[in-house]
C-alpha cells in the first residue's frame, strides 16, 4: 500500500485494476526498474469475523457492492462484482482450469459456432505452466481424458477428497464417469486452520487462497518501484491531439479529481469496467470510445451459462466442510446423443443451511440445515458464444449490461444429461436452479484480441490497435469463454503479453 500524495501522481507505467490481469502483469514488470503505479478503486480486505461468516456473506451481503447497473431493458440491478485489492479473485473458487486444446479452434455448438483464437493451444501452453506455478496450483494430470497436453507438472498434489465426497466420486465412477481432481489455487491446510469453511465465494485475507493479491500482487509490491494506490476510481483516459497516445488518466481519490500521467497504460479493470472506461473516454479522435475503431469495444460480452444442481440421497450424509475437489468433463467435447460439446461439471463449495436460507428466505433455517446435511452441491457450466449484440454500454455514469445469452439449448441439454448421471449414480433427488442472467461471474470478451484492427480491439500481445501506449490485460481480450473457469487463461494470456512488454523495456 502507498501514501502517495495526489500531486505526485506520475509513473512510467500505470496499471488500472489489481485483479488477476493487473496483478499478473505487475509481477512480470516489477523487476524492470520502471516506476509502476497500480490504481485500485477498492480497498484492501481485512481479516474480520465477516470474512468467514456465511450469514454475513450470503444473507446480509456484507461484501457486495452498492453499485447499481442497468440491464438491457433499463432495469436496475446489483451486480456480482467486487471492488477491493485483488478484484473478484478475492471471492473466487480458486479453480484454475486450462482451456481444452479444442477451445482454441472454431467449434460448432447446438445453436451457433465459436470463431477460434488467433493462436492455438501450443502457443499458450508454456504460459499455462508458468501461471500454474505463479498461483501455486494443486492438481493431478492424467485423470481427465479431455485434459490438454502439459509440458510441466503441478508443483503440488491435488487436494484429497473428504470422505463423503470420496464416496460420491466412487458412485460416479461406477456409472462410467471420468471424475478428475480440480486444479485449485489454495493451500487448503492453511485455509481450514483459519476456520473450517469452504473457500468458494468466501473472501480471502491471506489465509490460504492464492488469489491476485496474495499471489502475484504481493510479489510485485515487494519491489520498491511498484506502488499501489487504493480508493482510486479511474474516470477517463485522455489522449494527445493525434489520438494515438494516452497522456493521462483522471482518477477520483478522496473526493478529488486528480490527473495521473504515465508513458504506458495497462487496463485491467475487468471485462465490464474496462469496456465502460474506454467508452467513457470518447473524444474527437475516438468518437465511439477510446481504442474503438473496430466498434468492438463493449461487444461480444460473454458469461458462462450456469446452473446450481443439488443431489440428495437420504442414505448418504455429506459431512464435507469444503467439498470442492473434483469434477468431470465427459460431456465437454462431445455428447454421444447430439454430437455437440456441452460443458463442464464441478463441485461447488459446500452449501450450508444458512447459505440455502439466503436463496430460500421463506424456508426456516432448521429445514435448510437438514437439506444441507445430505446435499451434494454441483456447478454445471456451458459456453456462452460471442455475439456483437451482447454488450456493455454506458448511460452517463451508469453501466448498461445487455447480456444476450446464447447456447441455452446446449446448456439445458447438459443439465438433463447430468441429471440422468446423478440418478444412475444413486441420488434419487436432483434439484437445479439456473444462475441469474444478470450476474457477471465469469465475464469476458468485450475487447477481443485479433490480428485485424478492423475487427478486434487489441493484437495478440494485448496492445491496442488504435492507441500506441495502451494495453488491455484482463478477461476483456478473450475471444471465447470456453466452458471452464477463466482465471488461469487470463493469467496465461497476461503472462505472454507482459513478457513481450518486459523484453521491450529491458532491451
Amino acid at each position: 500500500m502507498t501514501n502517495i500524495r495526489p500531486a505526485e501522481l506520475s509513473a512510467d507505467i500505470v496499471i488500472i485494476g489489481s485483479g488477476i490481469g493487473g496483478a499478473t502483469v505487475a509481477s512480470v514488470l516489477a523487476d524492470t526498474g520502471a516506476k509502476i503505479l497500480i490504481l485500485e478503486r477498492g480497498e484492501q480486505l481485512r481479516d474480520t469475523p465477516e470474512t468467514r461468516d456465511e450469514r454475513a456473506i450470503f444473507q446480509r451481503g456484507h461484501f457486495r457492492t452498492k453499485e447499481v447497473w442497468l440491464d438491457g431493458t433499463g432495469a436496475p440491478f446489483s451486480p456480482g462484482n467486487f471492488y477491493n485489492v485483488g478484484g473478484n479473485s478475492k471471492f473466487y473458487g480458486a479453480i484454475m482450469y486450462r482451456y481444452r486444446a479444442e477451445d482454441f479452434a472454431p467449434q460448432r455448438h447446438m445453436e451457433g459456432s465459436t470463431p477460434g483464437w488467433p493462436f492455438d493451444y501450443g502457443e499458450i501452453e508454456p504460459w499455462y505452466g508458468k501461471a500454474e506455478r505463479l498461483f501455486r496450483v494443486r492438481g493431478q494430470i492424467g485423470e481427465d481424458p479431455t485434459e490438454p497436453p502439459h509440458s510441466t507438472a503441478y508443483d503440488f498434489p491435488a487436494i484429497p477428497d473428504e470422505p463423503s465426497i470420496g464416496r460420491a466420486r466412487q458412485r460416479l465412477k461406477k456409472v462410467g464417469i471420468h471424475t478428475s481432481s480440480l486444479p485449485v489455487a489454495i493451500d487448503h491446510v492453511a485455509w481450514l486452520k483459519r476456520a473450517p469453511t469452504p473457500w468458494d465465494a468466501f473472501p480471502d485475507t491471506f489465509t490460504g487462497k492464492i488469489d491476485a493479491e496474495t499471489g502475484p500482487l504481493a510479489a510485485a509490491l515487494a519491489h520498491d518501484n511498484v506502488e499501489l494506490l487504493t480508493g482510486a476510481e479511474v474516470l477517463r483516459l485522455d489522449t494527445d491531439a493525434s489520438g494515438k497516445t494516452i497522456t493521462q488518466a483522471t482518477i477520483r481519490h478522496k473526493g478529488q479529481d486528480v490527473p495521473v500521467r504515465a508513458k504506458r497504460f495497462i487496463l485491467a479493470a475487468g471485462a465490464v469496467n474496462s469496456a465502460a472506461l474506454l467508452l467513457r473516454s470518447a473524444n474527437a479522435q475516438h468518437p465511439n470510445g477510446l481504442a474503438n475503431g473496430s466498434d468492438q469495444v463493449g461487444r461480444n460480452f460473454m458469461n458462462h451459462n450456469c446452473t446450481a444442481m443439488i443431489t440428495l440421497d437420504p442414505r448418504l450424509r455429506n459431512t464435507a466442510v469444503h467439498s470442492k475437489t473434483f469434477g468431470f468433463n465427459d460431456f465437454y467435447l462431445h455428447d454421444s446423443k447430439t454430437g455437440f460439446p456441452l460443458g463442464n461439471v464441478q463441485l461447488l463449495g459446500k452449501i450450508s443451511g444458512p447459505i440455502f436460507k439466503a436463496n430460500m428466505p421463506s424456508v426456516p433455517e432448521f429445514v435448510t440445515g437438514l437439506i444441507a446435511r445430505y446435499s451434494f452441491d454441483w456447478y454445471v457450466m456451458s459456453e456462452d458464444l460471442p455475439n456483437p449484440a451482447s454488450r456493455v454500454m454506458v448511460d452517463g455514469s451508469a453501466i448498461v449490461l445487455d447480456w444476450q445469452r446464447s447456447n441455452m439449448l446446449g446448456h439445458r441439454t447438459l443439465v438433463e444429461r447430468v441429471r440422468s448421471v446423478f440418478k444412475a449414480a444413486g441420488f434419487p433427488v436432483v434439484l437445479s436452479r439456473a444462475f441469474d442472467r444478470r450476474t457477471p461471474s465469469h465475464q469476458c470478451g468485450t475487447a477481443k484480441m485479433g490480428t485485424d484492427g478492423a475487427t478486434s480491439v487489441v493484437n495478440t500481445h494485448c496492445r491496442s490497435h488504435d492507441v500506441e501506449n495502451l494495453y488491455i490485460m484482463d478477461a476483456s481480450v478473450l475471444p471465447t469463454s470456453a466452458a471452464v473457469n477463466p482465471a488461469l487463461t487470463i493469467a496465461a494470456v497476461t503472462l505472454r503479453a507482459a513478457s513481450k512488454l518486459r523484453a521491450e523495456l529491458v532491451r
